[in-house]
């Protein structure tokens, strides 16, 4: 009876966690679980506090494929301990640290005691833009005593004290704590392996050849040396799959295109400059990345 209960406590928690920061699946560790969950909304901030006890959270390629990625995660630990797995990396999380988990990719997350966190959602377009690599080192912690996580836990924290931002305020805020976190990213991400180095290469190559109908694994394997199979395992080390990156690749630039974009421009032809020759599947691709049209993300942005 009472391991019932916790199943219903759980799964309503659960439907909880998805609605408000995407698709997972999980499981309760013991039947001390304990989940809540609140949700804050200040125009271009999205996040949520999320307590939790005695579970684990996972983030497969099925829960991917069923929902929005275009996010990268930014997990900042208030209280108690997790540890945040992606790939090969692992991040034990204590008070004050934070890490950043890529949406795109699959994750696990560890819960065996109680622990406090908020999970502020950056759209994908505004972390990597100004990085020197494609690569985002994710699952990595920033200790607590850096100066620049102080100053971003705290930028958080009055923001979410201030629930009247207007859009360009609480746009601003997003950004500044991204200009915070973005030179220890760097730091980390200027250590690579010589396979990493090769993967940043081929990201280049694929951004230089973006617009080009040829843009396809074999000529990229072609390009950079390498076979097809070598370039399948390569991404699919990184939870990535070539077609599938050069296509929301595609599209996180026309949104940036569209964001900037006025109203008579037509849709089909910022589509088309950026590879997508058929305006049906490009709409519906946009969609299924963004959760609105083309058409309907240009509005909301003007």
């Amino acid at each position: 009876m009472a391991e019932s209960q916790t199943n219903e406590r759980f799964d309503r928690w659960l439907g909880n966690i998805n609605r408000a920061c995407g698709q997972f699946s999980g499981q309760f560790l013991a039947e001390g679980f304990h989940g809540s969950l609140q949700e804050y909304h200040a125009n271009a901030m999205k996040l949520s506090m999320v307590n939790i006890a005695h579970a684990r959270l996972l983030r497969t390629q099925r829960e991917i494929d069923g929902g929005n990625d275009a996010w990268f995660y930014t997990v900042f630990q208030l209280d108690g301990e997790a540890v945040m797995e992606q790939g090969e990396s692992q991040a034990l999380m204590r008070r004050g640290d934070i890490t950043l988990i890529d949406a795109s990719r699959p994750s696990r997350f560890t819960y065996s005691q109680t622990a406090r966190q908020i999970s502020l959602l950056v759209p994908r377009h505004l972390l990597e833009q100004n990085l020197r690599t494609g690569v985002i080192p994710c699952a990595q912690r920033l200790d607590a005593g850096m100066p620049v996580v102080k100053m971003s836990q705290r930028l958080l924290h009055e923001s979410m004290k201030n629930p009247t931002l207007n859009v360009c305020e609480s746009e601003a805020a997003l950004e500044a704590i991204i200009c915070l976190l973005r030179p220890v990213l760097q730091v980390r991400d200027a250590v690579q392996s010589k396979r990493e180095k090769q993967l940043d290469r081929v990201m280049g190559l694929i951004d230089n050849n973006i617009q080009s109908e040829d843009l396809r694994p074999e000529w990229i394997a072609s390009e950079a040396g390498m076979s097809v199979r070598s370039l399948y395992r390569m991404f699919a080390d990184k939870g990535l799959v070539v077609a599938q990156y050069i296509k929301n690749r595609r599209l996180d630039l026309c949104a940036q295109a569209l964001r900037t974009a006025n109203s008579s421009e037509k849709l089909a032809g910022i589509g088309y400059h950026w590879g997508f020759t058929d305006h049906s599947h490009f709409s519906t691709a946009f969609k299924l990345r963004f959760g609105v049209s083309p058409g309907e993300y240009r509005k909301r942005w003007q």
